[in-house]
């Protein structure tokens, strides 16, 4: 059975920001239900919307209300934090397959900045098979990113291309971004690659991870043999 794909729809920055401001008990619901009544025609796609920020934000899955919660709080005390960051922390934490759009991403525009978008989309069917909704959805993903001012994409949506990468500095925010890609990668994750790990392409902390992690009390840092070091979370044995 081909894995489930979840993120099935565009959602747009300034709507995701409004659920996280409404989250935050810094804005009411009307101010998104207003925002998502002048942009979709009809109910069936307010609903599939409203559905995607639900998980993103207003009604994250129990095993996520912590994290998100954290984020929240974040956003309450450092307003000017970046809002595509928390929302891609949120995204690639609640649906693997949007961050595994992001990850690929990562790796094709790792050595010139661009690839081609048809490569994406191929190995996304390999890992979730040839079918029309992978491709719609994969183009979800790609259209979303894209409004969150963490991608490009020229010559007519063909080629993605990186922009200026956002730079971290809260060390709040570096340590929940960081569980984030641990929670997404389902593994503990080396502290040295961070800075070049995929699914992290949009963002830099500026060298503040260890510290950052130092004073997080969801991730830990663990030695391994030699030099190298790992992020776990702290309930992992």
């Amino acid at each position: 059975m081909a894995p489930k794909i979840g993120f099935d729809r565009f959602i747009q920055l300034d709507w995701a920001a409004a659920a996280l401001r409404v989250r935050a008990g810094l804005s009411d619901i009307e101010e998104l239900t207003e925002l998502i009544d002048a942009t979709h025609s009809g109910e069936p796609a307010k609903k599939k919307t409203r559905t995607v920020l639900n998980r993103l934000w207003l009604e994250p899955r129990p095993d996520l209300v912590d994290f998100s919660d954290r984020g929240i709080q974040i956003y309450r005390d450092f307003p000017l934090s970046p809002i595509p960051v928390l929302t891609w922390g949120m995204a690639i934490t609640t649906y693997p397959f949007f961050g595994k759009v992001a990850e690929i991403v990562g790796r094709l525009t790792g050595l010139q900045d661009d690839c081609a978008s048809a490569e994406v989309h191929r190995r996304m069917a390999e890992i979730y098979g040839e079918r029309e909704g992978t491709r719609r959805m994969t183009n979800m993903v790609l259209q979303s990113q894209t409004s969150w001012r963490t991608l490009e994409r020229t010559v007519n949506g063909k080629r993605l291309v990186r922009v200026p990468k956002t730079k971290v500095s809260e060390p709040k925010l570096i340590a929940w971004l960081v569980e984030a890609c641990i929670r997404y990668s389902g593994r503990p994750i080396s502290v040295a690659a961070l800075a070049s790990n995929p699914i992290m392409f949009p963002f830099e902390m500026n060298g503040m991870v260890l510290y950052a992690l130092s004073t997080s009390s969801a991730v830990e840092v663990r030695a391994t043999g030699g030099r190298d070091e790992v992020a776990h979370l702290r309930n992992d044995v």
